[in-house]
């Protein structure tokens, strides 16, 4: 059981979950409501609900259990391995599959394949849920994505993205067309104050974010482009062309509320270059655009 105590400073009115939300930002107000509905949230001594609204100088104490300790388990699904030595591997992720087990979703993730594939041989510097990660990539996005088989090829992998010299870029078709035909989006991403699940560009507890963009082809309500990140904030395609006013087409998180259903973003991580960690060679990994992709760009074209 972990315990937070403090004393409420805000204006009064304020319901007590948002309170404790902008007192610590990595609690979801989901998750505080669920503690609160559990009783584990008190002001001045006494439970409250979720519509409580503390006066300032209240004493709230927050009670949360433990979170339950994950274990991703090994599974035999099939990879699709682009490159792989005895450090590391470059794999092709296929839209639709979660990288790395979380509350709810347990199974059938990436890191479940890559335990079965590798027979648990993979970095710890993660954690048990998420050996061998060194970046992400969203559910609903395709394409590469750089796995570490031991600490020394992750330190150094991490390195390589902490000085931006890791390349990494996409492919995406976005709505409308571009004033530019490229630039630089140069904009700092954090969590949503108005939904916590969300990033957004601010500058309140937020890093920075640069995202470089050039057009390939331009149809009559979208447009197909090229992007390369220079950094890796959680969404941040999606974050940085939704702030320009171009979604990506098929986001149901950033893009309208009535876009077009293509059972997820139209994003691929099509290249991936690096140097090794372990011998000092530049090794560059492509992958084509998969059939959702190509078969969405007929359609437009």
């Amino acid at each position: 059981m972990s315990r937070l105590e403090f004393v409420f400073d805000g204006s009064e009115g304020q319901r007590i979950d948002k309170a404790i939300a902008e007192y610590m930002p990595q609690m979801t107000r989901s998750h505080i409501q669920k503690i609160i509905d559990m009783g584990g949230v008190t002001a001045d001594g006494k439970p409250v609900d979720k519509g409580y609204k503390p006066k300032p100088g209240a004493v709230i104490v927050l009670n949360a259990p433990e979170p339950r300790v994950l274990e991703a388990k090994a599974e035999d699904i099939a990879l699709d391995i682009r490159y792989e030595d005895e450090d590391l591997l470059v794999v092709n992720k296929p839209r639709g599959m979660v990288v790395h087990p979380a509350a709810g979703n347990l199974d059938g993730t990436l890191v479940n394949a890559l335990m079965h594939h590798c027979d648990g041989k993979l970095s710890g510097i993660n954690g048990v849920i998420r050996p061998g990660i060194v970046h992400r990539i969203d559910k609903d996005t395709s394409g590469l994505l750089i796995v570490a088989k031991n600490d020394f090829a992750h330190t150094g992998l991490s390195e390589q993205i902490k000085e931006h010299s890791f390349k990494r870029e996409y492919r995406a078709v976005v709505y409308g067309h571009l004033k530019e035909p490229e630039g630089t989006v140069d904009a700092p991403i954090g969590r949503s104050e108005k939904d916590r699940k969300k990033m957004c560009v601010t500058y309140k507890n937020s890093k920075n974010a640069v995202t470089h963009y050039s057009v390939l082809e331009e149809y009559k309500k979208y447009s197909y482009i090229k992007l390369r990140l220079e950094t890796g904030r959680t969404h941040q395609i999606r974050v940085h062309m939704a702030y320009l006013g171009h979604p990506v087409a098929g986001d149901k998180v950033y893009g309208p509320k009535n876009g077009v259903d293509i059972g997820g973003q139209c994003l691929h991580a099509g290249l991936i270059g690096f140097t090794h960690p372990r011998d000092g060679r530049y090794i560059e990994i492509t992958a084509e655009l998969p059939d959702y992709f190509n078969e969405f760009l007929d359609k437009i074209k």
